[in-house]
C-alpha cells in the first residue's frame, strides 16, 4: 500500500500526499472504532480505490513523534511564533504561553518579530534582546521591505514547522513571502478594534520547493496549560534552568521563598522581569489545578 503524509483534513476527508499524487481519503472504520483521529502531519498507509486512484482510505497511522492539540497536527519539529511589533501590539503573555507549550513538547523554537517596518521608534529591540538573552533564536521580519525573509527560508529548510501566533500578526503574509506559490488569503486589519479577522479555517501542511513543510494554522489568542504541572513550570523557562539547583530550598516555587536563586537573578536583571511576572501568573493558575502537586 502507498505511504504518505496527511496534508489537511476537511469534513471527514483527508488529503494524503503519496508517490502517486494527492489522494482523497476517508479514515478506515477500524480507526474510528479505536478512537484514533487522523491529523495533519500523520504518516499513513493508504488503500487506493480500485475505480479511482485519486481516492482511497487510510488503513494505518504510523506512530507519532509528537502531537499538538491546538493546532491539531502531528510530527512537528519546530515552532515559529510570530509576534507583530505593531498593529496589533505585542502580547508577551501569549508569546510565553506558546513557548511553554513548545518546550513541553521539546520542539525547536524560533521567535519571529514581524512588521518591524511599522515600529518607527524601534521599540521591538527590547523584546528582541529579552528573548535572545533568554536563549531563544529571534528573527526580525517585514514583508514590505523583505527584511528577514531569506533568513526565515533557511530556518524552515528540511523541517516540519508550525507557524503560530494570534490573528493579525501576519503569518499568512510571511508564508506568501517565503513561497509566492502559496497565495494564502491575508486578513484585513479592523481599524476599529485593531484585531485580525480569521482567514485560515483549517490546519494545512504547505510544501516548500525543497520538500519541507510549514503548517498554517487558524489564528487564536488563548489555549489551556492544564496538562502542565505547576512544579514542572520552572524548567519550561529556559533561562531559569541554571538557577533552579541553586535555590536554598528543594522544591522552591520561586514565588516568595528566601534564598531563591531565580528571584535573586531577577533582582540582578539576569532574568527578564516581564518573563518572571508571566511565570508567576502561570504558576498561580496551575497550582489551583487539582492534582498539580503529583
Amino acid at each position: 500500500m502507498p505511504r504518505g503524509i496527511i496534508l489537511k483534513g476537511i469534513g471527514g476527508f483527508y488529503y494524503v500526499k503519496t508517490e502517486k499524487g494527492i489522494v482523497e481519503c476517508k479514515a478506515r472504520g477500524k480507526l474510528r472504532k479505536d478512537d484514533v483521529v487522523p491529523m495533519a502531519g500523520d504518516y499513513v498507509e493508504v488503500q487506493l480505490s480500485q475505480h479511482d486512484e485519486a481516492k482511497g482510505s487510510i488503513e494505518n497511522i504510523f506512530p507519532r513523534t509528537n502531537s499538538l492539540i491546538r493546532p491539531p497536527v502531528a510530527n512537528v519539529e519546530q515552532l515559529i511564533i510570530v509576534v507583530a511589533v505593531c498593529c496589533p501590539d505585542p502580547n508577551l503573555l501569549l508569546l510565553d504561553k506558546f513557548i511553554i507549550a513548545a518546550e513541553s513538547k521539546k520542539l525547536d523554537i524560533v521567535i519571529c518579530l514581524n512588521k518591524i517596518d511599522l515600529d518607527k521608534n524601534d521599540a521591538y529591540i527590547d523584546i528582541y534582546n529579552a528573548y535572545l538573552n533568554a536563549g531563544y533564536k529571534v528573527i526580525c521580519t517585514s514583508t514590505h521591505t523583505c527584511q528577514g525573509i531569506d533568513e526565515l527560508r533557511g530556518i524552515l529548510k528540511g523541517k516540519v514547522t508550525v507557524f503560530a501566533g494570534a490573528s493579525g500578526v501576519g503569518k499568512s503574509s510571511l508564508l506568501n513571502a517565503v513561497d509566492s506559490r502559496f497565495k494564502l488569503q491575508t486578513g484585513e486589519m479592523s481599524k476599529k478594534i485593531e484585531r485580525g479577522k480569521h482567514t485560515t479555517r483549517h490546519v494545512e501542511l504547505l510544501e516548500l520547493e525543497d520538500g519541507s513543510y510549514v503548517v498554517d494554522t487558524p489564528g487564536f489568542s488563548s489555549f489551556d496549560l492544564l496538562d502542565i504541572k505547576a512544579k514542572e513550570l520552572d524548567c519550561l523557562f529556559k533561562e531559569f534552568r541554571e538557577y533552579v539547583s541553586l535555590c536554598k530550598f528543594r522544591g522552591c516555587s520561586h514565588t516568595s521563598e528566601p534564598g531563591c536563586a531565580i528571584i535573586e537573578a531577577v533582582n540582578q536583571k539576569k532574568i527578564c522581569g516581564s518573563r518572571y511576572q508571566n511565570y508567576l501568573q502561570f504558576y498561580n493558575q496551575l497550582k489551583n489545578v487539582k492534582g498539580w502537586e503529583k
